[in-house]
């Protein structure tokens, strides 16, 4: 598939990084001219997808998170989030409403909320080697821009 433009960011999975990722991606998906609900749906499945790789990726140490976007034919914005922490041994479990490894504060959610708020939700993962998140949402072209 034909890229159109593209943007790569790494950072550390310290949770402070989670709405520099979040603003970011919404920075770099606004040259779609998104609405506000669409532009809220990627903010939302971003923070969760790197709040997942931050929470779940590297329980015990901080570790490396990579946040690329791409622009694809037809408005479709695609974001991808990667970490090289712990791994998920079971993915379709992991992705269970109400499934979690982090705890009592955590709701077990994310993957959830991920595929509701995006059109596509795609999770690898092997366990001590990582896992990729690649999502995507078709951006409704606008009266203005067609």
């Amino acid at each position: 598939m034909k890229v159109q433009n593209s943007a790569k960011i790494e950072f550390i999975s310290r949770s402070a990084n989670e709405g520099f990722a979040r603003s970011s991606a919404a920075c770099f998906a606004a040259q779609l001219d998104p609405t506000l609900d669409e532009l809220g749906d990627i903010k939302t499945a971003v923070s969760e997808a790197v709040t997942n790789a931050i929470v779940h990726g590297y329980p015990n140490e901080l570790g490396k998170v990579c946040l690329k976007m791409r622009m694809l034919p037809d408005n479709v914005f695609e974001i991808t989030v990667r970490d090289w922490g712990v791994g998920i041994p079971d993915v379709d479990k992991a992705r269970q409403p109400m499934y979690t490894t982090g705890g009592e504060e955590r709701s077990g959610m994310g993957f959830t909320i991920m595929e509701s708020f995006m059109d596509t939700m795609k999770v690898r993962s092997v366990p001590g080697r990582g896992t990729t998140v690649t999502m995507r949402k078709k951006i409704a072209l606008r009266a203005s821009v067609r």
